[in-house]
């Protein structure tokens, strides 16, 4: 069995006049193989979860990585708030798309209006799900908060230790 593809790297990317916007390439393999139905000459399937008012992005998913939040939610006791809560986020407050056969997706205008992208739209990954922001609001807040914590760290901090049970809390929700 081949290794399993995760999205790295990050891409600033134009957005036209009707919100197409091209998916980095290392992207697009991810979301083909993280889309159960895709075979080659099709295109692959995505999520774009929008409905967390406070977040300043839209998060992506392959479907086989909603699949998995999908089947954690339906888990939890029908009815209850946090079920009801999270069914609301991550479907009905959600859209799904696919890429072009150019590479690209077309973002909604609610969703550009909602993030503030207006020409460019910046691409940044998450291991198993990727953001897309306005490259502004990504510098000004997520890259500088990002910065401001490591700038906090002794010389020979090595980032890896974040990874230790005992590494200091960042802060950021996951």
């Amino acid at each position: 069995m081949g290794r399993r593809l995760r999205f790295r790297g990050e891409s600033r990317n134009k957005v036209d006049g009707k919100g197409r916007v091209s998916i980095p390439a290392s992207f697009r393999r991810v979301l083909e193989a993280g889309d159960p139905d895709w075979t080659e000459g099709l295109n692959p399937n995505l999520v774009i979860v929008y409905g967390d008012h406070r977040r300043k992005y839209l998060e992506c998913y392959t479907i086989h990585e909603m699949e998995a939040v999908e089947d954690r939610i339906s888990q939890l006791p029908r009815g209850s708030q946090r079920r009801r809560l999270l069914e609301r986020l991550f479907s009905t407050q959600s859209v799904t798309t696919s890429v072009d056969e150019t590479g690209r997706i077309v973002l909604p205008a609610k969703l550009r209006d909602k993030i503030g992208i207006t020409t460019e739209a910046y691409f940044a990954s998450n291991v198993d799900t990727f953001q897309i922001w306005s490259p502004e609001v990504y510098e000004a807040e997520e890259l500088a908060q990002t910065e401001d914590y490591l700038d906090e760290m002794p010389e020979d901090f090595d980032p890896l230790q974040l990874l230790d049970e005992d590494a200091p809390d960042t802060g950021a929700e996951t």
